[in-house]
């Protein structure tokens, strides 16, 4: 059963066609990017595959079951979170208290105490599992690789079954990148992932298929090799980066 299920997606704003009858399907454990140029459509799958925007037609299915149009609070009740590029922390609370909010609210239980929730052990196996050093600092007082690896921290006290990750190292320097990338190297297929990025480098470490958009419309899909290969791919987008 694919975990992710995309068919004949489309999106218009006025008479703009961000996306154009995108379709893929992504199975369970699997690790699938989404590439292309700026403009190709990539964040708007995003905030449709995330619930912030509802398609102008197709279907999105979660582990079989249609949640077109469903907002974001109701997929992740059935196991979809999304790292968003932009920084989404609670800035004047502690990397812990950031944990602990989302631990509690993936549990539904807003009025225990941390002590009666027992949640200091889930903190720290969560924190332990991305590497925050300095848990007790505040979030806004973290670096941008800290704040990256904290707000993997959050999405993954959601216990989600699916992970969005939106250019999870944009703006990182070559040490925290590859901090990053091991770090999302190590997530356990039980979580499949969908990650946009444009470091060529990550994704072909990262993906065990590669699904490029070119004006929104799927150009290309397969797995990394047969995607650098590709001379349409080449022409429209890698052959831009330097990768060759």
């Amino acid at each position: 059963m694919a975990a992710l299920d995309v068919s004949g997606l489309a999106r218009r704003f006025g008479g703009v066609r961000a996306l154009d009858g995108v379709g893929f399907s992504v199975d369970d454990g699997e690790r699938r990017a989404i590439i292309g140029p700026n403009g190709a459509g990539k964040t708007t799958l995003f905030n449709i595959l995330s619930g912030e925007l509802r398609p102008t037609t197709g279907a999105v299915r979660l582990f079989d079951r249609d949640v077109t149009g469903q907002q974001t609070w109701q997929l992740a009740r059935l196991g979809l979170a999304r790292v968003y590029q932009r920084t989404e922390l609670f800035g004047g609370l502690s990397a812990r208290a950031n944990v602990e909010l989302a631990l509690l609210r993936a549990a539904g239980i807003w009025t225990l105490s941390r002590r009666e929730a027992r949640l200091d052990a889930r903190v720290d196996e969560v924190l332990g599992r991305v590497g925050v050093e300095r848990p007790t600092q505040l979030a806004r007082t973290l670096s941008h690789g800290e704040q990256r690896q904290l707000e993997i921290a959050v999405a993954l006290a959601t216990g989600p079954r699916v992970l969005l990750l939106d250019e999870p190292t944009a703006g990182m320097s070559p040490a925290e990148t590859a901090r990053i990338t091991d770090l999302v190297a190590a997530l356990p297929r039980s979580i499949t992932l969908v990650i946009i990025e444009h470091d060529m480098d990550v994704v072909f470490r990262l993906a065990d298929r590669i699904t490029v958009l070119h004006e929104g419309r799927v150009l290309a899909e397969g797995e990394p090799a047969a995607v650098r290969a590709d001379a349409r791919v080449r022409e429209v987008y890698l052959g831009r980066e330097r990768i060759a």
